[in-house]
């Protein structure tokens, strides 16, 4: 069609009443809510009664109604940093055609770096596998993550140590360290210099969420003496760029995915 797949108004409206009532979580009688989102009282009372049928909703009291059992039972199938690799997964491809270089994605847990998408030209070369943690203190990756942290974790980790010395380069002391993050959130990318595995630099930045939280980064590796027809600075560019692409993608409603942090 010329125009691409129709939508389904109703579906919208409906998805749209909905979300409302959840962000209103109780607070206004239905009819109030109703107006205020511009709905009319009729529509939203058989939308109600739909939604409470379905678990979607549950009533409360007063004629208030808040997020019903099949909804809720939901919140633990989403894993939003997965559904960010997801959608990342496309975009990194590419980059990682674009730049003929191993381009990889990865998340903090437990304070470690989850390896999640791995892909580009030498990849089975590199040691990182998808799924594989490792300590965040010493990658471009780990070092992106742990510098969007809350000051009060970041401090939780550095006091936590030690930090062992995987190469001659690895920065092993907490002044230091935090010197480090705090010059990676300044300028909003960081780099590994050989500090994880000798001959491997790596170039990483963050993927932001609209609050500017950090759930995850993505990073650019190449062997040190492998030669690069792209500058460091150029890199830097098309991650941030790519970066930009899974925000705008996973967040501001492209994806149409609802996450839940």
């Amino acid at each position: 069609m010329r125009n691409g797949t129709p939508q389904i108004a109703s579906l919208k409206r409906s998805l749209a009443f909905l979300e409302g009532v959840i962000a209103d979580a109780g607070a206004t009688p239905i009819s109030a809510l109703a107006r205020s989102l511009g709905t009319p009282p009729s529509t939203a009372h058989r939308q109600v009664v739909s939604l409470v049928a379905a678990g979607y909703l549950a009533p409360a009291a007063g004629g208030r109604y808040v997020a019903g059992p099949r909804l809720l039972g939901m919140l633990h199938l989403l894993d939003e940093k997965q559904i960010i690799a997801n959608i990342a997964a496309p975009i990194l491809h590419r980059l990682a055609v674009q730049t003929r270089a191993i381009v990889q994605l990865g998340t903090l847990e437990n304070d470690m770096v989850t390896y999640r998408i791995k892909t580009g030209r030498g990849s089975g070369d590199l040691f990182t596998k998808v799924g594989m943690q490792l300590e965040a203190y010493c990658s471009g990756i780990g070092k992106v993550l742990l510098a969007g942290l809350p000051r009060g974790d970041r401090d939780r980790y550095l006091a936590e140590g030690p930090f062992v010395p995987l190469t001659p380069r690895t920065i092993t002391d907490p002044a230091q360290l935090d010197r480090e993050l705090s010059r990676v959130r300044d300028a909003g990318y960081a780099v590994d210099n050989e500090e994880i595995v000798e001959g491997l630099r790596c170039i990483a930045v963050p993927v932001r969420r609209p609050d500017a939280t950090v759930p995850a980064a993505i990073s650019i590796s190449r062997a040190g003496a492998a030669p690069s027809a792209m500058s460091e600075g150029d890199m830097i560019e098309l991650l941030r760029r790519a970066a930009a692409e899974i925000t705008e993608t996973a967040f501001n409603g492209r994806a149409a995915v609802a996450f839940v942090s």
